[in-house]
């Protein structure tokens, strides 16, 4: 059996890895059109392994986090990958996010995360001294992780197993052939009996050339982030986040402390002017106009277009970035921080203008779609892989 997988990063990967353990004989290979595995939301995330604090319980989201982030944790140690549970705080700044902070604490409970405590202003600062707010939740299993290092250990598993990544082949076209699917490139065509797409920033084009809806579409939106000075890393001590608007899938600027010892601040959310936009400067004219002509955009920034002015306007001005962050921690200057890479979100959108937050997989015949895996995918990848597999070969 041949089996095809789109997407070398850390998700695609890890399907392909769960392929080849419940299906040994099988032809495994990974498409991608870069030149490297992870080279877009994989290699640009702010690398934490979320504890599943945020999501509906019963929703996949929910679910595939709690599972994921134990497989994660058994796989890095196995594979000697750091994996360090350096905590999280969600910080409540003022007496209007205590009942949605509650509403975090219902749901991280039902989901089963562990160690969960409320804190006061003052545990707050015993946990992270910096920090201000009138009360928080730490959630301390919350972890740091390496995805690209993770994302790279799958890809050697896959090899091991006799699968290959095929890298530089960039899916132009599917088609059905009889009970199977080919798949071609600008210079060749492969065929498979199975095919899975986790194509990220690009999914929703590769699932409509298998013959899937066109909805949801992807609406790329870059996260920009800044960096704290080597002297002023010990401003934060783990994660320090913010009660997150529920109108929303992004959880707002926040510090993440990374496993190389540094600490990022952000990201925020700002329309990307092409689906791999890592800069204002990156445009792709026709990246744009499918994002203009997507019905759902429109209502989205109709509905929304006073938060969008106000993540251009922190885009645009550093001291606006700060000043955000520093509601948090107000010993934080614009002098402390350092412009730091960016990533872009593959943000799901259905034609009524709402942001997919579940995950969403389909299945069309010999194919299985993944149209939306934001975070925490990169926690929840084995989980998803597994889920996935199960629904390809089930």
């Amino acid at each position: 059996m041949r089996i095809g997988v789109v997407g070398a990063g850390i998700l695609g990967l890890a399907v392909a890895r769960r392929l080849t353990l419940v299906r040994p004989g099988a032809q495994v290979t990974v498409l991608d059109k870069e030149d490297r595995i992870a080279a877009h939301q994989t290699g640009h995330n702010s690398g934490v392994a979320h504890a599943g604090l945020y999501y509906a319980p019963g929703s996949l989201k929910a679910t595939l986090c709690r599972r994921g982030i134990g497989l994660l944790k058994e796989y890095c140690a196995e594979r000697g990958l750091p994996y360090v549970e350096c905590g999280k705080v969600v910080v409540a700044r003022d007496e209007s996010e205590l009942a949605p902070l509650a509403e975090i604490e219902r749901r991280a409970t039902a989901n089963g995360v562990p160690g969960l405590r409320r804190l006061s202003p003052a545990e707050l600062r015993e946990v992270e001294p910096h920090a201000a707010g009138v009360a928080a939740l730490h959630s301390p299993s919350t972890a740091i992780v390496d995805f690209p290092a993770v994302a790279r250990a799958f890809a050697d598993d896959v090899a091991a197993a006799g699968g290959r990544v095929r890298l530089g082949f960039e899916v132009v076209g599917l088609r059905r052939a009889g009970e199977r699917v080919a798949v071609s490139s600008p210079a060749e065509e492969l065929t498979f009996d199975l095919l899975v797409v986790c194509a990220g920033l690009q999914s929703d084009r590769v699932a409509r050339l298998a013959g899937d809806f066109p909805a949801p579409a992807i609406v790329p939106f870059r996260g920009e982030y800044y960096r704290l000075r080597p002297g002023r890393t010990d401003l934060v001590r783990g994660l320090i986040y913010p009660v997150p608007d529920p109108r929303y899938p992004f959880l707002g600027v926040h510090f993440t402390r990374r496993v190389d010892g540094g600490v990022d601040i952000g990201p925020n959310a700002v329309p990307a002017l092409a689906r791999e936009g890592y800069r204002w400067r990156d445009v792709r004219p026709a990246d744009v106009w499918d994002t203009l002509r997507w019905p759902g955009f429109r209502r989205l920034a109709r509905r929304h277009w006073r938060t969008g002015l106000k993540e251009m306007y922190g885009s645009a001005s550093k001291r606006a970035f700060v000043a955000q962050a520093r509601a948090f921690v107000p010993e934080l200057t614009a002098a402390d921080v350092v412009a730091a890479p960016a990533g872009v979100r593959a943000q799901a959108v259905d034609p009524d203008g709402s942001l997919v937050d579940d995950f969403r997989i389909g299945r069309l015949g010999p194919v299985v779609t993944v149209r939306n895996a934001p975070s925490p995918a990169a926690t929840s990848s084995l989980a998803i892989a597994e889920h996935v597999v199960d629904r390809l070969l089930g």
